[in-house]
């Protein structure tokens, strides 16, 4: 046998990429203490935690608006299954967690979806899990976004178009439903 034969089986990593972005990053640098460069590995029965406490935080936001321990990620094999999940719990008193338009006040935890936005205060996480088969540990690849993640998007008020295509030179009264009309009392 070759060598080749021999050599184990390369198993994939599920990697968690977090993609950060603050209004004020670029003066107040809360994100100074991350490090963007590289994968970090972290073991399968560790927690990631991410808040403003260096000694208690494995990822630190410098920043006195964020909670000492802000949130956690915690990596598990999701029941009767071979596939891996996370799990996101609010460790904040004071700030509600938002993850994918699902409020979490103090200690209420979720399952992260394989694609979703985390909010707190003004920051604003993308979340992608890249699925892998690894037991013992996982990794999490931070990067910096340059541009708000979440846009807020104005939409124009929607009105109803006539079937003839043109639309009504009067504007539709807010708080009314709107009335049917003959064509013909146009």
């Amino acid at each position: 046998m070759s060598s080749f034969e021999e050599a184990e089986t390369e198993e994939t990593v599920t990697c968690l990429h977090l993609t950060f972005y603050h209004p004020g990053q670029a003066e107040k640098m809360m994100f100074r203490c991350l490090d963007f460069c590289r994968r970090q590995q972290v073991r399968a029965d560790d927690t990631a935690k991410f808040g403003r406490d260096s000694s208690l935080c494995r990822y630190s936001l410098m920043d006195t608006r964020v909670s000492r321990i802000q949130f956690s990620l915690q990596f598990y094999r999701r029941l009767h299954t071979s596939e891996y999940g996370f799990e996101i719990k609010n460790l904040s008193k004071k700030t509600k967690l938002t993850v994918s338009q699902t409020e979490l006040g103090y200690l209420n935890k979720i399952d992260l979806p394989l694609k979703c936005i985390i909010c707190f205060g003004d920051y604003q996480i993308l979340a992608e899990i890249q699925e892998g088969e690894a037991v013992d540990y996982f990794e999490i690849h931070l990067h910096l976004a340059e541009a708000p993640i979440l846009q807020e998007r104005c939409l124009p008020s929607l009105q109803p178009i006539p079937e003839n295509g043109v639309s009504p030179s009067f504007p539709l009264s807010q708080g009314k439903s709107p009335t049917e009309i003959d064509e013909n009392e146009l």
